[in-house]
């Protein structure tokens, strides 16, 4: 059986086709849509669970060797937690951030996987590790939409956005798509296709065109941003060769989650002692704290915990004319909260969406501990990440030639009055503007192509 899979670094979510409509799979209960994170007791367990499922051949003799070290450690760590499985140890989706919220500094958390895919620099060990995170993760939706199916998922169009990075992207898509299909290919999809997501959402509103239209998709998603120029319509929709079609693509990795961090960089960090003096006349240094908040950045983490930090922390304590703010950053950091700060960042993200002010409830770190922020701060915050998003529509445009009929609004961040009124600003009110299925839109049109390609 086929389907569309929107591997996405909000939410994961499956299609197929029924009745020649695109049906979302409910995953949990009745909800098509599941976190893209993973929790585990030890790091190891990723590993040997994906080992367990490989069939008995040559490429699982092959897994084991090069995952030799990780699957002993496995063992003991079954023994130290007295688990029969390491299934019992990996939590995904909504129970994947429970047990993190609850014992953030006990198992290995990781959220929004696809962000790290096409970092640069990344070492085999580090791509080996992506790869049995994104398979162990693929593997939970696949055997939940497969439960629901009743029949075995061999076929699968992955959605992709245009760039995974903006700093050398032709290596960095490649590196990405690479990981993608490994993991696939590893959690028994014997065919793996991708789309551009952007042409994905698209596809599924073209099934509802009347007549033949320029269209522009904007493709604002937890941690990419696509733009795609295209003509769609009902002489265009069962052609299978759609380049003709694409007039233009831009892309880069800005999404809800870069609105998150800025959130949390520049309106909470102010709490734990940011931009606060020093004896010494100096300012605070800046990088920890935005180290801090940059969840999306592995080698902004990695600096965040490194020995480093901890002597410069140190040298700060006696040199903070604000000891208690930067006593709530250790707190924080010791903790191992800053994932948990990020997360509340963008619940007051959404606040701030339909109110004036919020608060943004910080008690995990200190008693009492509330921010009340305004929507007019958050938009000022915003600016730059809302200059580029910009940019990348013009130059979808430009590439063109020609000015759209219609915008299609799609991905969650899309819902954003930022957004909203962004598209506004640089169109008119002239601009026919449809919002989409703001999270299934991806997914369905993925399950419309898969029936296209995989027939």
């Amino acid at each position: 059986m086929f389907v569309g899979f929107d591997y996405g670094t909000s939410n994961c979510a499956m299609a197929y086709l029924e009745n020649n409509q695109a049906r979302l799979i409910p995953l949990y209960n009745q909800n098509p849509f599941t976190p893209s994170t993973l929790y585990a007791f030890e790091r190891s367990f990723i590993a040997e669970a994906i080992w367990q499922q490989l069939p008995d051949d040559e490429n699982k003799l092959i897994f084991a060797k090069s995952r030799s070290a990780l699957l002993s450690q496995s063992r003991a760590g079954k023994n130290e937690h007295s688990l029969n499985n390491v299934n019992e140890g990996l939590f995904f989706g909504e129970d994947a951030i429970e047990h993190y919220i609850a014992a953030p500094s006990e198992g290995y958390f990781i959220k929004s996987p696809k962000s790290f895919l096409g970092a640069s620099g990344l070492r085999q060990q580090s791509v080996d590790f992506f790869e049995d995170v994104v398979a162990a993760m693929m593997l939970n939706v696949k055997i939940r939409a497969e439960q629901h199916l009743g029949e075995t998922i061999t076929q699968a169009v992955i959605g992709r956005p245009v760039n995974f990075q903006g700093i050398n992207a032709q290596h960095s898509n490649q590196q990405a798509q690479q990981i993608l299909t490994a993991a696939g290919k590893r959690v028994g999809f014997k065919d793996i296709e991708f789309l551009f997501e952007p042409l994905a959402a698209g596809f599924d509103f073209e099934t509802r065109l009347t007549e033949d239209k320029c269209v522009l998709v904007v493709d604002v998603g937890g941690g990419t941003t696509d733009c795609s120029m295209v003509l769609m319509g009902p002489t265009r929709l069962q052609q299978q060769n759609r380049e003709q079609d694409f007039l233009g693509h831009t892309g880069e990795r800005i999404g809800g989650n870069d609105f998150d961090i800025q959130f949390a960089q520049k309106l909470l960090m102010p709490e734990f002692g940011i931009g606060s003096p020093l004896t010494t006349g100096l300012p605070m240094p800046v990088m920890p704290f935005v180290n801090a908040m940059a969840i999306n950045d592995i080698g902004a983490q990695t600096d965040f915990y490194d020995q480093k930090t901890n002597i410069l922390l140190e040298k700060l304590t006696r040199e903070t004319t604000e000891p208690q703010l930067l006593n709530r950053f250790i707190k924080m950091r010791e903790g191992k909260h800053n994932f948990a700060v990020v997360r509340q960042a963008e619940g007051g993200k959404i606040a701030l969406s339909s109110h004036p002010s919020s608060d943004v409830d910080l008690s995990f770190i200190e008693t009492n501990l509330l921010v009340t922020l305004t929507s007019e701060q958050f938009s000022d915050v915003s600016l730059p990440l809302l200059q580029k998003i910009s940019s990348l529509v013009e130059e979808a445009v430009r590439q063109a030639g020609r000015s759209p009929e219609v915008v299609y609004m799609t991905g969650g961040s899309a819902k954003s009055p930022l957004i909203q009124a962004l598209i506004r600003s640089l169109f008119g009110r002239q601009i026919h503007i449809v919002d989409g299925d703001h999270f299934g839109s991806v997914a369905a049109g993925l399950g419309v192509w898969a029936a296209r390609i995989f027939k």
